[in-house]
């Protein structure tokens, strides 16, 4: 089964693997890289701990509304041209998050650095799509989610080295230099992925509003955020998990993170490796029956009493394999609606999957503060749910 009756242009050009995964970690490290400075930053500028943590709430939600912005943007003028004004920004906002003298200025910087940082994550991801099929597609995302699985887990290790021995600033100064050498490397080798004088003239309230009305996208959309980004409802809780409930140390704790990271990776691989080989429905009923199993044994251990590490980072790392596997289909599936709305629907995907994973650490936070079982019902909800939507997804597939 294929995603689209027409396939894409042949002979056009294709951005380098390695460009891809740097313009996409853009906005991925700008967010992970700070959270060890967090502390000597508040103190350092005379901040609360609540008003240094807005560098955090507020790149989040800048992520999400940028994403709607690039989308329709590149399909009207292209992706290269979009993707060098974004990176120019997240870099030229990180430079002054770095010189920036107090919490007014870092905390508007940090909105800057979000709305550049997130193009990569949608031109990224529409760049692939550009030049593959939906089902060659699928397997290089994959490998990018492979590569991009890694960055959370290692970027707060990398950020901490840096602030210990050289201050808050570096971490973001790494930011500065890292969007400088990306701009740089996409203006030198990023050729132009999609043709802006064969894309609709149609406005970006229009894409979107179609968008919206395929139930093809809204299941691809809804289950794969629902697979993937309500991770983030566990991430909030996971420190009183681990450290008052488990009794584990501080210290242990990032070893645990890089354990259900390289669950992501594990079924990026799997995902890359089946991708056109499996029916696409074959393929995400793996990976949801995966993400499924996964929550019920960590409801199931909640419920019966017995949590400790193993019963708590075993199911979750077999979810987030789950999540791993069925991104990459859920991602090309969703692009893959229209040809001419790759770059609009790239970006409404991204928004979908930060709404939800705000939407599931709000619920974490706010049903029953300190319990597990508000996290572990999520984590369950949400994989029943988007067992639900990615049918709802193929369904439409078949009829047409």
């Amino acid at each position: 089964m294929r995603f689209l009756t027409t396939p894409p242009l042949r002979g056009r050009a294709r951005t380098p693997f390695l460009l891809l995964v740097a313009m996409t970690a853009c906005g991925t490290l700008g967010m992970h890289v700070i959270i060890p400075a967090l502390p000597a930053t508040a103190r350092a500028l005379d901040m609360s701990i609540g008003t240094a943590q807005l560098t955090i709430t507020l790149y989040l939600i800048g992520l999400a509304i940028g994403q709607l912005l690039y989308g329709p943007v590149s399909d009207r003028f292209g992706r290269r041209p979009v993707l060098l004004v974004g990176l120019s920004l997240f870099t030229a906002a990180s430079i002054v998050t770095a010189l920036a003298p107090n919490a007014t200025v870092l905390i508007a910087a940090r909105i800057l650095q979000s709305i550049g940082g997130c193009a990569g994550l949608v031109l990224g991801r529409a760049a692939v799509r550009d030049g593959a099929t939906a089902d060659k597609a699928a397997g290089q995302l994959a490998m990018l989610t492979l590569v991009m699985a890694m960055v959370p887990a290692i970027a707060p290790a990398i950020g901490g080295f840096l602030t210990a021995y050289l201050g808050w600033r570096s971490s973001y100064v790494l930011l500065a230099v890292f969007g400088g050498v990306t701009l740089a490397a996409c203006f030198m080798l990023m050729p132009e992925t999609f043709s802006p004088l064969g894309a609709s003239r149609r406005s970006m309230v229009t894409a979107y509003v179609r968008l919206l009305r395929s139930s093809r996208f809204l299941g691809y959309a809804v289950g794969g955020a629902c697979s993937t980004t309500a991770f983030y409802g566990f991430m909030s809780a996971s420190p009183f998990i681990f450290e008052t409930q488990l009794h584990q140390p501080t210290q242990r704790v990032g070893l645990y993170y890089l354990l259900l990271m390289g669950g992501v990776a594990a079924g990026s691989f799997g995902a890359n490796r089946v991708a056109g080989r499996l029916p696409v429905q074959t393929a995400l009923r793996i990976a949801n029956g995966l993400g499924i199993l996964g929550a019920a044994l960590f409801a199931l251990a909640d419920a019966a009493g017995v949590l400790s590490v193993v019963t708590v980072v075993g199911p979750v790392s077999l979810f987030m394999v789950g999540a791993g596997m069925a991104s990459p289909f859920a991602l090309a599936g969703s692009v893959s609606v229209n040809p001419q709305m790759i770059g609009a629907a790239s970006g409404m995907y991204g928004f979908v999957q930060m709404g939800y994973g705000m939407l599931c650490t709000v619920v974490v936070e706010t049903w029953h503060p300190g319990a597990v079982y508000p996290v572990a019902t999520v984590l369950l909800g949400s994989a029943l749910l988007g067992q639900a939507a990615m049918s709802m997804a193929v369904r439409a597939e078949r009829r047409r």
